[in-house]
């Protein structure tokens, strides 16, 4: 539900992050009331209720480590805008945390209104942890663990939180309702302050801000410019390009690696190879190296070519994988590389036999050894004399005619 009028007001606390005292932000009328998103859980698809989004202004930021037992205050990003998404308590693990914040990563990036970037903040969560006996349908006290900025440490976080919270009930011990910081290194969690209700910050409306009204026409006027949303582009991509649930739901997440394999698709035409080279050897890379797709190395029309050659036998598969090395760090077409490296696949199968003829002559014990085996078991012997012919030939004999002439050449020798 979208606010049709929305009010902003102050939020009145003393913390050393928020040198004015007050928070500008909203309460009782935010720019967006209750909805829901969906997520896969262990047990099927599943809806975490939204209780409504806001907007407000950033606070600074404490840092605890590196001051020899005192803190510090970074003010940089005190009083920038953010929105601030609340979700009702219907998270049951700290795996369904973390898949919920993936799934609110890939909205707001598709959107364009986030990159995203949790590790410089772009992006973070607050998770209320709360525990409670099995059987009971009360929830306990909880705690406020702030500004998690990874979604491993989401699920680290949540589970350190919650064994601390059943260690100390089990202790005789009562949990006290706080806000609590993680630290990664260390894999606890320790009390930062106290945490308050939302009477304790005497709220009341902002004077020197008007409210924001929109209309239905407005509305349906910003719905109309949305790009596909990620549970709409993976549907897409399973009917269009049967592509399986899994592979789907990765490059629907992300709306520049998307696009990327969009693009390739339509210049190679074959959905399958695209998906395995953009989630295989792309991925690998851009893993290895850090890299954002967006600052790719390799184009998508870089891509789409190499696939072109891989199709017409122009090159093998492992030659493919050379290329593909060779664009990520120097650049260039695949054409223009295999024109300057030789790597033009060998298909002439005059010269492939040959070859064959060569490795056979001169490999007497395998080829007695192949002649003994049982035919059922043959099949695997073919592979040393096919590692001696693609040596012999550099990699760049076609592997499907190497293998059907070894065959064919072998199995006349046991006759």
């Amino acid at each position: 539900e979208i606010g049709k009028r929305a009010v902003f007001e102050r939020k009145n606390y003393f913390y050393p992050d928020l040198p004015k005292v007050y928070q500008t932000t909203q309460l009782e009328l935010p720019i967006v009331g209750p909805g829901h998103i969906e997520i896969e859980t262990e047990s099927g698809k599943r809806n975490v209720r939204i209780h409504h989004a806001h907007l407000e202004e950033d606070a600074g930021k404490s840092l605890h480590e590196d001051f020899h037992g005192m803190s510090g205050i970074d003010l940089n990003r005190a009083g920038t805008p953010l929105i601030e998404i609340v979700s009702e308590p219907d998270i049951r693990t700290s795996k369904e945390a973390s898949e919920y914040a993936r799934k609110v990563h890939a909205i707001i990036t598709t959107l364009g209104i986030c990159d995203g970037n949790m590790a410089e903040g772009s992006m973070r969560c607050d998770c209320n942890v709360s525990v409670r006996p099995k059987g009971s349908d009360t929830l306990g006290t909880r705690t406020e663990l702030k500004n998690i900025n990874s979604f491993r440490f989401i699920e680290r976080a949540i589970d350190t939180e919650v064994a601390r919270q059943i260690d100390l009930i089990e202790d005789g011990g009562k949990v006290v309702q706080e806000t609590r910081l993680y630290d990664p290194d260390r894999n606890e969690t320790r009390s930062m302050r106290s945490k308050e209700d939302a009477n304790d910050y005497r709220y009341f409306p902002c004077p020197d801000l008007l409210p924001v009204v929109v209309d239905e026409a407005y509305i349906e006027a910003i719905r109309q410019q949305l790009p596909e949303l990620p549970d709409a582009r993976k549907a897409r991509f399973i009917k269009q390009y049967s592509l399986s649930d899994y592979d789907a739901g990765v490059l629907s997440a992300n709306r520049a690696q998307a696009d990327y394999y969009e693009q390739v698709v339509q210049i190679s035409d074959d959905a399958k190879l695209s998906v395995n080279w953009v989630m295989g050897e792309l991925s690998k890379l851009l893993n290895q190296d850090d890299v954002d797709i967006i600052n790719c190395p390799v184009t998508a029309a870089q891509l789409g070519g190499l696939l072109l050659r891989i199709k017409d036998n122009t090159i093998s598969g492992n030659i493919a994988k050379q290329i593909f090395e060779l664009m990520w760090t120097e650049g260039g077409t695949v054409d223009e590389i295999i024109e300057a490296k030789g790597l033009k696949q060998v298909t002439d199968t005059g010269e492939i036999e040959r070859i064959i003829d060569d490795v056979i002559a001169s490999a007497d014990t395998q080829v007695e050894q192949y002649k003994a085996a049982p035919v059922d078991k043959r099949g695997k012997m073919i592979g040393f004399f096919m590692g001696q012919v693609m040596k012999a030939t550099g990699g760049k004999a076609n592997p499907g005619a190497v293998n059907g002439l070894l065959k064919k050449k072998l199995d006349a020798l046991c006759d």
